[in-house]
């Protein structure tokens, strides 16, 4: 039996029926992690010693009865640009290459509460800018289903170790589909839950407005349940918001029968793929067998919330990237000459170009003369986006559509033309300005074998019916695993 090939609920449970160790458990996914990682590079710190140590830790409160939690003693990984106390933090930049933090983060402490298994940070688009998670400054994440393509981004470390078993499941942070898009790519589950339902504290910020910590997982069972670990209010992140209820779980129903499905036409125009397209309308049409009420609607605004996205994104980044100095900490050049010299040849080196990219775009739109054409304008978009939506929901319980107009290119495709990278987040960035929670789950394969994803999207709280929606449609499909991931079978 292959302990990596189980969802995290499943190995949770052997685990608890003492069926297998927790230690078992670690060394199964430290065994993958030797036999793939060369291959897909999901991983930039890996702690095989503190994994172990913890393991025993873990084993003694199950033994004890004082952990009993459907996650206890299952393998996780975690995105680097959320802080681990005493292990590197680096969001995969060169200024915070020696970065180790001094506190964990607030979703990270409660995997930790949980008895999960820390046994990494994973590789990801330098503090979470691109799709692609090539523009990381330790290598490019392979995709594990073709090494040829990319696993999507930014949070492409969390998806590809995910898909490639070299964990049961992982943390991904979302800023403009930066959970859904490679989970998307890499056939795995990722869940963008409502803005303010995961504290933010501890995680590096890119957009404060925008980010929110997410699953990555292998179903739609796993998503639910992680979700509901790490969901809570927190006083130390003033945009957390105390909600009724985080029984995620209670919503893993196979009944869609009178729930009422729009697919925006917006949606499947222009620039989507012809067999994505095919893959997500099938996904609908098994919706509607199951007894949902399937509808065309026009969503509006979707070609100005590109634009809106990358002014607003980039505006925050350059404020929340301004604490990278070379003086507090990180990265600091070695040849300089005075302390303006030290900050701008520590910037220079340490940032890489996408990020110096988005920093110079946030700056100028921020400026005096541009604050009102550019930034002020793109604030108004947002709420005009937010009314789109509240007026679908007001007819519709769920919104489906495709999670990319893509499967994943190959690598360089999207580095060299900028724009195109950009204009791949059309589907997902809209629920970012929104604040509206979104999950991408797999519908299909294309002709090359690639990944197909379907984004199902929520109102505000509205988590339980899109966990619904997808675990439906997931009860119609079996698991699909990679050939990667089968590389470390025995």
């Amino acid at each position: 039996m292959n302990l990596m090939s189980l969802t995290a609920v499943e190995l949770g449970k052997k685990i608890k029926d003492k069926e297998v160790s927790v230690e078992d458990a670690v060394k199964a996914a430290l065994a993958q992690i030797k036999s793939v990682e060369n291959d897909v590079n999901s991983f930039v710190t890996i702690d095989e010693e503190g994994a172990l140590k913890r393991a025993k830790e873990v084993q003694k409160q199950i033994d004890s009865g004082e952990l009993s939690g459907p996650l206890a003693g299952v393998p996780v990984a975690i995105k680097d640009n959320m802080c681990t106390k005493g292990m590197l933090t680096t969001c995969s930049s060169k200024i915070l290459e020696n970065f180790k933090p001094t506190y964990t983060a607030e979703a990270v402490l409660h995997l930790e509460k949980a008895g999960a298994i820390i046994i990494g940070k994973t590789n990801m688009d330098e503090f979470a800018m691109g799709s692609t998670t090539e523009t990381s400054a330790f290598g490019a994440t392979k995709n594990p289903w073709n090494l040829g393509h990319v696993p999507g981004g930014s949070s492409g470390g969390s998806c590809s170790a995910v898909a490639a078993e070299e964990c049961s499941f992982a943390l991904g942070s979302d800023t403009g589909g930066s959970i859904r898009q490679p989970s998307s790519f890499c056939g795995v589950t990722g869940i963008k839950p409502t803005y303010g339902t995961i504290s933010r504290y501890g995680l590096i910020a890119y957009g404060s407005s925008l980010d929110q910590i997410g699953p990555v997982a292998k179903d739609v069972t796993d998503c639910a349940t992680i979700l509901e670990v790490i969901a809570s209010h927190d006083t130390k992140d003033s945009t957390s918001i105390k909600r009724d209820d985080y029984d995620f779980t209670s919503a893993l129903v196979d009944d869609v029968k009178g729930l009422k499905i729009g697919i925006p036409i917006d949606y499947l125009g222009e620039g989507l793929d012809p067999e994505v397209k095919e893959a997500v309308l099938n996904a609908a049409e098994e919706l509607k067998k199951k007894g949902a009420i399937v509808e065309e609607f026009d969503l509006s605004l979707v070609e100005y919330a590109i634009p809106a996205y990358y002014i607003i994104a980039s505006a925050e980044a350059s404020s929340n990237l301004a604490r990278f100095d070379g003086v507090k900490y990180g990265y600091r050049t070695n040849d300089f000459e005075g302390l303006h010299s030290m900050y701008k040849k520590s910037r220079s080196e340490g940032f890489g170009a996408e990020v110096k990219r988005r920093i110079m775009l946030g700056s100028f739109v921020l400026s005096s003369g541009y604050y009102d054409a550019y930034y002020i304008k793109a604030l108004k978009t947002k709420a005009l986006i937010k009314k789109a939506f509240d007026k679908a929901f007001e007819k519709y319980d769920v919104i489906l559509g495709p999670a990319a107009p893509t499967t994943a290119p190959k690598l360089d495709d999207s580095l060299s033309d900028p724009i195109k990278m950009y204009l791949g987040d059309i589907y997902t960035i809209s629920v970012n300005l929104a604040g509206l929670p979104g999950i991408s789950v797999p519908c299909g394969r294309d002709s090359k074998g690639l990944p197909i994803g379907l984004q199902l999207i929520g109102d505000c709280f509205q988590e339980k019916k899109i966990i619904q929606a997808a675990y439906a449609y997931e009860c119609t499909r079996e698991y699909d695993r990679c050939d990667l991931a089968k590389k470390g079978d025995k």
